[in-house]
């Protein structure tokens, strides 16, 4: 009998959406810090997530690569729901250190 899948934690989803880049800048979501709120339960997982600007052209396409993402990880029939919100704006403040570093801002 084949082993039964397991929700993902935070931690892995979080992982995992570390391979959607923002193609405008070619870096990771997480990074540039567009991951605001992960949470799983037994019957779905929801992440919020803005983008730099509420007119960027790569919307779509960047929830789009979150979501696959995200379902690679999860059991059949549990839900992923990958939101856009607009608060709080998004600052370059919310970078990783490493994302700062690569654009020469200050740390």
């Amino acid at each position: 009998m084949p082993p039964v899948p397991t929700m993902p934690s935070e931690d892995q989803v979080r992982e995992a959406l570390r391979s959607v880049d923002d193609p405008e800048v070619g870096m990771s979501i997480v990074d540039l810090g567009l991951v605001y709120r992960i949470d799983v339960t037994p019957e779905r997982v929801r992440v919020e997530m803005t983008m730099t600007t509420q007119a960027c052209p790569m919307s779509d396409l960047i929830t789009d690569n979150a979501r696959r993402a995200v379902v690679a990880l999860v059991p059949d029939g549990v839900g992923v729901d990958i939101e856009l919100v607009w608060e709080p704006f998004w600052t370059p403040d919310m970078m990783s250190e490493s994302a700062k570093q690569t654009f020469g801002w200050p740390t």
